[in-house]
């Protein structure tokens, strides 16, 4: 199975449409949030499922939920933005609700910085961000594979 994970497109239709051939190839697309406006575009642009968060730029929308926990093959995610969770200045935070929660995989967004990292046997994915990269990172999201093993790669636009 294969998940595309994106976030912190904010409203950057160009880039996102960087992103469409690769995510029109995978059978879930994970939106971590800001905007999360442009999850409803990626649904309607790859008619593929997108689960989605709203991040710290999409107050507006008081509707959606600001983190998500479901199963994929077996495998427990938690999705949240990170905003809330200090990801700026470290994984403890969701560290301790992953351990608390038995999770397999967090995806989180917010600090526009691409990471895939395995604490504990706990997965954690940042897919950076399509339109305003940081620490010295490029435009991408990445693309997780689900199988007997896992694999991640990042796709640079």
């Amino acid at each position: 199975m294969k998940i595309g994970i994106i976030s912190d497109t904010h409203r950057n239709i160009k880039s996102i449409d960087k992103a469409i051939p690769y995510l029109k190839e995978c059978d879930l697309i994970i939106h971590a949030g800001d905007n999360i406006d442009d999850a409803e575009y990626i649904y309607y642009a790859t008619d593929v499922l997108v689960k989605c968060v709203k991040g710290n730029c999409d107050l507006y929308n008081i509707d959606e939920p600001y983190e998500l926990t479901f199963l994929v093959k077996d495998k427990k995610f938690f999705l949240c933005h990170g905003h809330q969770y200090d990801v700026k200045w470290g994984f403890d935070s969701l560290l301790k609700i992953a351990k608390d929660n038995n999770i397999d995989i967090v995806v989180y967004g917010h600090t526009h910085i691409p990471v895939y990292k395995k604490i504990d046997n706990i997965i954690f994915i940042n897919p950076g961000s399509t339109t305003y990269p940081r620490g010295g990172s490029e435009c991408g999201f990445g693309i997780l594979t689900l199988d007997n093993d896992i694999s991640y790669k990042e796709i640079k636009i």
